[in-house]
């Protein structure tokens, strides 16, 4: 367990990185649902693809402080109860990263398997919990009008986070060097 939250200075420059990229597509690489204030969101695939990589840490601080940045420029301060949840959804996105073998260059069927399966757990408690109860807490919104919000996010980040981080994750896991691929003659 404690491998998961081991902070390096690669995980700092990937954290810096990895925010700067979120913020940008969470700003221009969206297409807006017919539920207001929600988008399909490329971002998540990102974020899921950095927290593979670098563990719960970075990818709760990745979409955190992307979300964060996105919206107080965008709109002039943050809505923190969808930046909680954007945070809370890298984290556990993060989880995939000692529970798959991407950096051995491997990611096939129950890699791919495993990471879905803690990406949607990651969107689930993120958008059908947390940023539904913060919005009530918080700015005392709408039941009805959150929950549905909530319910779209969850499934529009699901798909981003499930196709686009997948095939980034496939296409990570082809650059590096298989696990004994080679042989000394």
């Amino acid at each position: 367990m404690k491998k998961y939250f081991e902070v390096s200075t690669k995980t700092i420059v990937a954290i810096g990185l990895g925010a700067a990229i979120f913020m940008l597509l969470f700003m221009f690489v969206k297409v807006p649902s017919p539920v207001p204030e929600t988008s399909f969101q490329t971002a998540y695939g990102l974020s899921a693809l950095f927290a593979t990589l670098f563990g719960p840490i970075a990818g709760g601080l990745i979409a955190f402080i992307g979300h964060a940045l996105s919206d107080a420029i965008q709109y002039g301060s943050p809505w923190w109860s969808w930046v909680i949840a954007s945070g809370v959804a890298g984290f556990i996105f993060g989880f995939a990263y000692k529970n798959t073998k991407v950096d051995e260059g491997e990611f096939k069927g129950k890699d791919i398997l495993r990471f879905n399966i803690i990406q949607v757990i990651g969107n689930v408690i993120a958008w059908l919990i947390v940023a539904p109860l913060l919005d009530i807490i918080i700015y005392a919104e709408p039941v009805n009008l959150v929950f549905t919000q909530g319910a779209i996010a969850a499934l529009m980040n699901s798909i981003s986070a499930g196709v686009i981080g997948t095939l980034l994750l496939l296409a990570y896991a082809a650059t590096r060097t298989k696990k004994g691929s080679l042989t000394k003659k």
